[in-house]
């Protein structure tokens, strides 16, 4: 793997929601990336962040940005032809069981991910229920996406704050009233930290396995900096994806501390 960014054309460009943006590249080697795995995303001029990787066919992959601070405000406003640079894929990934009963949660972006995550489990013949939360209707995205790659047999569930779209309430809420009718042996999530927490709370007492994906300021992606650090874990190198010993490990930070971008732990 080439730790210096490979230069690649954006080729495809599209607003799914007023905050998120969609957009695709030709790379051969992110395409190979596994559920859960993410590059770094380099634009000249401003910064480099990372990014979860959805593999769409052959070298072509997709990336999902919200539109929340100056490097994604930059991608937001690209447009077909701009160059970007790429490093990864990076990081651990998500992985089932052969025989299981997953369910799946996602929050906001964090759908992007755990779609690549429901192609694979489809294509192992495992039925998944997935509860896909946003804040609102109009914040839904990917949702044709995850029901093109679902399994006949699995179950897409629509969670919004308000109402507005599906089941109101949050996707950790939605996912506890779904455990309390259905043996789940193992939860998949990807998205806000508190989310996860929660998730985590819920998995501690059903003794359902967790696997997270966190989300946190990432400079090198290498494992270098440390400025993605939960307790002894690196994000970068040691996750994304932590399974469940390793967040009951740095519980008492999961979903209460974060660092700034300095490095300096600070209440989530």
């Amino acid at each position: 793997m080439r730790h210096s960014p490979r230069i690649v054309r954006i080729e495809k460009k599209k607003n799914v929601t007023k905050e998120v943006v969609t957009f695709t590249v030709r790379d051969p080697e992110c395409a190979t990336a596994k559920p859960g795995q993410f590059a770094m995303i380099w634009i000249p001029g401003v910064d480099e962040i990372p990014m979860s990787i959805f593999p769409v066919e052959h070298d072509v992959v997709l990336f999902a940005i919200k539109n929340v601070g100056e490097a994604t405000k930059a991608l937001a406003e690209s447009v077909v032809g701009d160059k970007i640079g790429l490093r990864g894929p990076y990081g651990t990934f998500f992985a089932a069981k052969k025989k299981s009963s997953p369910l799946l949660v996602a929050g906001g972006t964090g759908a992007v991910p755990l779609t690549v995550l429901m192609r694979d489990l489809s294509k192992a013949n495992i039925k998944a229920t997935f509860v896909v939360g946003a804040k609102t209707k109009t914040e839904h995205f990917f949702l044709d996406r995850i029901r093109n790659v679902s399994h006949d047999g699995s179950k897409l569930v629509m969670a919004t704050d308000d109402g507005t779209g599906g089941i109101k309430g949050l996707a950790s809420e939605i996912a506890t009233e779904l455990c309390r009718d259905n043996s789940y042996d193992e939860i998949f999530s990807c998205g806000p930290e508190q989310m996860i927490r929660s998730l985590f709370d819920l998995c501690e007492r059903k003794k359902i396995h967790l696997q997270a994906s966190l989300e946190r300021i990432m400079k090198c992606g290498v494992g270098i900096c440390g400025s993605c650090c939960i307790g002894k874990y690196r994000v970068c190198a040691d996750g994304p994806v932590l399974h469940h010993a390793q967040l009951r490990e740095v519980a008492h930070e999961l979903g209460r501390w974060t660092r700034d971008h300095s490095g300096k732990l600070m209440p989530l």
